[in-house]
């Protein structure tokens, strides 16, 4: 990554997103740095897909400025994960191999990193297999290794591990620790406190389609200010 022009930290000020005049997000300002794992909380319906959607540029803001440090960000300089991965109807390794020859790679030095990328996540006996038949687990996996062999500074992820079960929600969590030691910074929503509190160096907390905190992790989960994050901390139901 160090070729790479830094595009973080990214900013967002006072950004909003409205649909047919309704605002989904409102008045958003917030100061991503490089190298850290923010989480990004809610309630249904808060706007955290919104707001990573919003960061990665799939949408746009209707209202106020998202700034890279670079001024632009390059597809290959970010990259997104789902709750449902998209994979091509190739096999494993094809998967991995595609988004590299995309990005210009010859063909020896995609071997490689094909190869590795399987090796460091556990996927080379998997690698010919029809990526659309691994389980839900194996998916998202290969969905997130294919992220990491694009090499990103920061990486959004969208409740990467909501339909898993335990032991698939301990791997996914393993693999971005192993993110964020490669220096890959995290935006990641998740509804689960759990996931968060393990996860997070930061905390953004949504509601209604407003940023009303953001805090390092450790200050938030020992006592949020707003008291809708009080209430979402203690497992009440907010709207």
């Amino acid at each position: 990554m160090s070729a790479q022009r830094d595009i973080l930290p990214l900013s967002l000020q006072g950004a909003g997103y409205a649909v047919g005049g309704k605002r989904l997000l409102s008045d958003i300002s917030i100061r991503i740095p490089a190298g850290r794992r923010l989480i990004v909380l809610g309630a249904n319906g808060a706007g955290k897909s919104l707001f990573l959607r919003l960061c990665h540029g799939l949408i746009e803001p209707s209202a106020g400025r998202r700034i890279w440090a670079s001024g632009e960000a390059r597809a290959e300089a970010q990259a997104m994960v789902f709750q449902r991965p998209v994979l091509l109807r190739r096999s494993v390794a094809a998967n991995l191999d595609y988004p590299l020859a995309l990005k210009g790679l010859g063909r020896a030095d995609r071997a490689r990193t094909v190869s590795a990328t399987l090796d460091r996540f556990g996927l080379t006996a998997m690698a010919d297999q029809p990526a659309r038949l691994l389980s839900g687990g194996e998916q998202q996996r290969l969905a997130l290794a294919r992220a990491w062999a694009m090499r990103p500074q920061v990486l959004f992820l969208d409740e990467p591990s909501s339909s898993l079960d335990p032991s698939a929600t301990r791997i996914i969590e393993e693999m971005v620790g192993q993110f964020s030691i490669d220096g890959i910074t995290i935006v990641m929503s998740t509804h689960d406190l759990g996931q968060a509190r393990r996860l997070a160096e930061d905390v953004a907390f949504l509601h209604r389609g407003r940023l009303i905190e953001h805090r390092a992790a450790p200050e938030f989960f020992a006592g949020p200010w707003a008291p809708e994050a009080r209430a979402f901390l203690a497992g009440d139901l907010i709207w």
